[in-house]
């Protein structure tokens, strides 16, 4: 199946490993324009390397405003537009209620909601002007069932779950599809930080891989999602209980 994607420009936000790289290799396989950026200098240099086609790469913080409004002013002018931004960030630290304090409540808010907040209001009027684009959040099984010891993510992807749903609404007239993405239990660092062993939880018996993740993202971003919008899917191998 052609997917329509190539000469597309993607932004892949928090893409120098784990699943965002998994999306952006996706991306570029498919023959989409990249911009990628991460806050590791090294490994953003070696995530580049391996994509093959035309490319912005910078270290940006997505917490800081102005650090993301310069990027896609960046990426404007070197492609001319944005037809594809998948928000990306990693996850607060696992901690039960009684653990947190204001501070690490603040500092999850701005890691996962804020992040997708600049990321939309500085993409959503390019998309809308150009009358097609897809924004695609990457939150967390989470939002469907909420994770014992992982309250910050918890609440704060569930507020970028709200938020998706109402961007959906608000962009749908202008042909910019707004999803989120709700990654299980998959093979990448995070997973190793948590020290958790779920395969016996996971009715397939395995964690995913970031590739298999990937697959689903690269779908939403492409002509072929045209009537997929406002949805949370999840990627966890029937992890997820809820009807």
């Amino acid at each position: 199946m052609d997917l329509g994607l190539k000469d597309r420009v993607a932004i892949v936000a928090a893409s120098s490993k784990g699943l965002g790289k998994a999306v952006a290799l996706g991306l570029a396989a498919e023959g989409a324009k990249l911009a990628i950026c991460a806050r590791g200098k090294q490994e953003l240099e070696r995530t580049s390397a391996e994509i093959p086609t035309e490319l912005v790469a910078q270290c940006i913080d997505v917490t800081v405003e102005a650090q993301v409004r310069a990027f896609i002013g960046d990426v404007v002018r070197k492609f001319g537009r944005i037809d594809i931004c998948v928000a990306n960030a990693g996850g607060p630290p696992a901690k039960k209620f009684a653990a947190t304090s204001a501070d690490d409540w603040r500092a999850a808010l701005d890691l996962n909601f804020m992040s997708t907040l600049y990321l939309a209001q500085a993409v959503l009027p390019h998309m809308q002007e150009r009358r097609w684009g897809r924004f695609i959040a990457i939150s967390s099984i989470a939002v469907l069932q909420p994770v014992d010891g992982l309250i910050l993510s918890n609440a704060a992807r569930s507020a970028v779950r709200g938020l998706v749903k109402s961007l959906s609404n608000e962009y749908a007239p202008f042909n910019v599809l707004v999803n989120n993405v709700c990654p299980g239990y998959t093979a990448t660092e995070r997973l190793k930080k948590l020290d958790v062993h779920p395969e016996m939880q996971i009715p397939m018996g395995r964690v995913g891989t970031p590739e298999e993740f990937a697959n689903l993202v690269v779908f939403l971003a492409s002509e072929r999602s045209s009537y997929i919008t406002g949805v949370s899917i999840p990627v966890d191998g029937g992890w997820t209980r809820a009807l």
